[in-house]
């Protein structure tokens, strides 16, 4: 059926032409055909999405032309999530497949692995950007750090590689994935603009954090991040990790120690208590809440808000 229905998106412009040479010979059953044919609207693509970053994007690029659904509900931390088989029936049933990858979802090849869905559009939305380096597994490889989202210039990249797998699944459309593409890429560049221009001036350059999910924002704009947990938000420090982040954080002033919405505050709490730091929030956009969405926020409003709470932090 997905076929026919980009065949039908080839074909129509011809049809069209042909009704129109017809002229007044062409009969009235024809011209009723033609005309409904004109009027009637191609159904919106059928997008999946990863989780929270990837499905905002989508939904800003692909506006009405579009249906998006998140897997990863809303409120959830990602790193750890599994896909159900509702997941999987609605990924058979999907046009497009969006994700971020360098790592984030764990569980992408093996789902992708076992569809039978050979129609289905797939974009790993972080190709093109220059990864860093995250973590150091049990075997001594290295993996990614896959948190790339949270520079603006990489979000950018991202919406450009949805844009393009949008005008690959519906070329008929193309035009207008395009010019919301440059709508987005625009309010990227001034995101961007804000964060060197209110960071750079700022005498501390050091923030500690949940986990490290902020390297490639610190990267941008000359901040150095100390992570109480590693890139997954789920591990645990041990003693000495607890020690060595107190002696950093009362060694170079730090007066904020941030903890993140998704994750438990409780370690973070006891650092910020063992060294008379306050506590405050950054989040990395892996998840908004139920709450968050239906207040009108995304991923442009709540980067505002870590910007200012950055700001706050490090004055």
């Amino acid at each position: 059926m997905k076929k026919f229905k980009r065949f039908c998106y080839r074909i129509l412009p011809v049809a069209l032409c042909a009704a129109m040479l017809g002229g007044c010979g062409a009969s009235a059953a024809s011209s009723s055909a033609a005309e409904s044919t004109v009027s009637t609207d191609s159904a919106p693509l059928k997008v999946m999405t990863s989780f929270y970053p990837m499905y905002d994007f989508a939904q800003k690029i692909g506006g009405d032309k579009v249906t998006v659904t998140n897997m990863v509900p809303a409120g959830t931390e990602p790193h750890d999530w599994e896909p159900s088989t509702t997941d999987i029936t609605n990924l058979e049933d999907a046009d497009v497949f969006i994700y971020s990858g360098a790592g984030m979802e764990h569980w992408v090849d093996s789902v992708l692995g076992s569809l039978t869905n050979q129609d289905l559009d797939v974009v790993q939305a972080s190709d093109g950007i220059t990864l860093r380096e995250g973590y150091e597994d049990e075997d001594g490889d290295v993996g990614a750090d896959p948190h790339v989202w949270l520079a603006p210039a990489n979000a950018k990249i991202e919406m450009k590689n949805i844009t393009d797998v949008l005008c690959s699944a519906d070329p008929a459309n193309a035009e207008y994935y395009r010019q919301n593409y440059e709508q987005w890429a625009l309010e990227c560049d001034r995101l961007d603009t804000e964060f060197t221009e209110a960071l750079s001036a700022l005498p501390n350059k050091n923030i500690v954090v949940s986990h490290e999910a902020f390297g490639y924002l610190c990267d941008a704009y000359g901040l150095n991040q100390v992570g109480i947990e590693g890139i997954e938000a789920d591990s645990e420090p041990d003693p000495a990790r607890m020690a060595e982040i107190e002696d950093f954080v009362k060694a170079n002033n730090v007066k904020v120690i941030f903890s993140e919405e998704l994750v438990s505050p409780k370690v973070a709490q006891t650092i910020a208590d063992a060294t008379g730091a306050q506590m405050q929030e950054l989040n990395p956009l892996e998840g908004l809440t139920d709450d968050q969405i239906a207040d009108g926020q995304d991923y442009f409003t709540v980067m505002r808000q870590n910007l200012e709470e950055l700001k706050n932090a490090l004055q």
